[in-house]
């Protein structure tokens, strides 16, 4: 998909900022340097009953770049119509390792006919679905609790696969991790190995920051350490951590409210280089647009 033009992008963000009495300066800030980005996740359930109508109520808070998580049956005509009428740019998608596998060309088609510069897989898999099937808990709770080295060493081998088909239709595909990658394996863990197997001329990384924080990690170490293979940021908040409860069942809320201070994360990121960044809430107290709103007014504020 062709890149919204800064002027076209001016009169949209103009009207939409009357409309929610936001000043031009907040709607055409950057922080970081970069268009402020959103997944799409976060307005999941709003999405199906009206999707072009959502996409204008994100882009009329003031986003620019957005990253879609599922495309409700549209067509990549049907999304792009969308997203340019809402002043917006689709960047990336996400997809499971599962989903991606189940159709790679097909996948691959749709996203060359989208104009995606990325497709992150969202979510790993294993070698024997039987596994998955049969784990007490289901699919998810294997992934938590069960992924081994060799687990993940599989998919760093499919990762790099499928960033290689990717990569000679002009895409580029990553990894966006959750918790478990940090679970210890015995002195290593599932991130080290994405880490060391994935070639980084086929797999980049979006690191999740709020997700590398519920498992005990630092996202400003990974952004120092690791800069150049890391593209992207995920920015959520989450509220404390309750009792019982594992790194993976921590609750997002509104940035600035919850336990996370991404002053010093922005400031590593700077220097890491990152493309692109996205607000990403996927619980809320109130009205999700409004929280959202919240979220970006809450990124320039730290910034201004």
């Amino acid at each position: 998909m062709s890149r919204v033009t800064r002027r076209t992008f001016l009169k949209t963000g103009a009207v939409a900022a009357a409309a929610l009495g936001l000043s031009p300066r907040k709607i055409f800030a950057d922080p970081l340097g970069l268009p402020v980005g959103l997944q799409l996740y976060s307005v999941r359930k709003l999405l199906p009953n009206d999707y072009a109508g959502t996409l204008k109520q994100v882009g009329a808070i003031g986003y620019r770049d957005v990253e879609a998580a599922g495309f409700f049956g549209h067509s990549p005509d049907e999304v792009k119509t969308a997203m340019s009428s809402a002043g917006l740019h689709c960047v990336s998608a996400h997809y499971s390792l599962a989903d991606l596998l189940k159709d790679v060309d097909g996948n691959l088609k749709y996203a060359k006919a989208l104009g995606l510069e990325y497709v992150i897989c969202s979510s790993p898999s294993v070698a024997d679905p039987a596994k998955l099937a049969n784990y007490p808990g289901g699919a998810w709770k294997y992934f938590q609790t069960g992924l081994s080295l060799d687990d993940w060493r599989w998919n760093a081998d499919q990762f790099n696969q499928l960033g290689k088909k990717f990569k000679a239709e002009g895409i580029r595909f990553g990894y966006h991790n959750h918790t478990m990658e940090f679970r210890d394996l015995g002195g290593s863990t599932g991130y080290d190995v994405l880490l060391k197997d994935t070639d980084p001329a086929y797999v980049t990384l979006e690191l999740d920051c709020g997700w590398v924080t519920a498992a005990g990690k630092n996202p400003i170490a990974y952004l120092t350490q690791y800069p150049g293979r890391i593209s992207m940021l995920h920015i959520k908040d989450l509220k404390p951590a309750e009792a019982g409860k594992a790194p993976g069942e921590r609750v997002s809320t509104v940035l600035g409210k919850g336990t996370i201070d991404y002053k010093p994360i922005f400031a590593a990121a700077k220097k890491a280089g990152i493309k692109h960044y996205f607000v990403e809430q996927e619980a809320f107290d109130g009205d999700p647009l409004q929280e959202l709103k919240e979220d970006y007014e809450y990124l320039h504020a730290i910034h201004d």
